[in-house]
């Protein structure tokens, strides 16, 4: 079984979901520059904003909610599970499922890497520097240019991750998209290969996606009931 989780996974623990009618990305377009690859890179100033929202960012104090365990009680249950993520929160892990259940094709937030020699540290670390008085924190390694470990906006997949993504879902029975719009490529078209390979596609998310008519099962229901309730029946 396949599970690839969305923003509206993580709702319930009090993130966000950015894209969503209400989200940051439709109150405030211009918020997309603090995650752009090239605006980030060029712009101090952007970067110096953008780390400040990441302080103040709610992932921080997020805990995983009834989805989260959910997917982690089939885990141990038995079940061959694999979570695809779309999220950056480390809340699947957070949950108890372990890493090598995990793909998160966006990175995660909680891991800095150097862009210039990809020295990884943990954005903890980076966020103390900036509580002492640093608003632009540079590599201790070789002085390089700090971002999160996570995919911004103008930056490719990890084509390793994608990789491994595509054949989980050609290879799975039953692919789950839940609390994700699949508008955002490539990962919306993980639930076409898992159609067109054979696998029973479900989807749980609030509003219509283009991959609705594709699936065997739409769910409307609030994602921290109706997960638990679906993934119940399937173990």
């Amino acid at each position: 079984m396949a599970i690839l989780s969305g923003a509206g996974v993580s709702t319930d623990s009090g993130i966000p979901d950015y894209r969503g009618p209400n989200g940051l990305w439709q109150r405030d377009p211009d918020a997309e520059k603090l995650v752009t690859y090239d605006y980030y890179m060029r712009d101090p100033d952007i970067r110096r904003r953008s780390w400040l929202m990441r302080g103040e960012h709610p992932a921080w104090r997020a805990r995983p909610n009834a989805a989260h365990l959910a997917v982690t009680a089939l885990a141990e249950a038995g079940v061959a599970v694999r979570v695809i993520t779309q999220n950056v929160d480390g809340l699947h892990q957070l949950a108890g499922l372990p890493d090598r259940k995990v793909l998160e094709l966006h990175g995660n937030a909680r891991a800095v890497v150097c862009t210039a020699c990809e020295d990884r540290t943990t954005t903890e670390a980076a966020l103390d520097r900036i509580a002492a008085g640093e608003d632009d924190p540079a590599c201790l390694r070789c002085g390089g240019i700090l971002k999160t470990a996570t995919v911004m906006f103008g930056q490719a997949l990890d084509p390793e991750v994608l990789g491994q993504a595509m054949t989980i879902a050609q290879a799975c029975t039953v692919f789950i998209a839940v609390g994700t719009s699949l508008q955002v490529q490539p990962a919306a078209s993980l639930a076409g290969i898992a159609a067109e390979h054979g696998a029973r596609l479900i989807i749980v998310n609030a509003e219509p996606t283009p991959y609705d008519a594709l699936a065997d099962e739409v769910i409307r229901e609030p994602i921290g009931t109706a997960l638990p309730a679906l993934l119940a029946t399937l173990t």
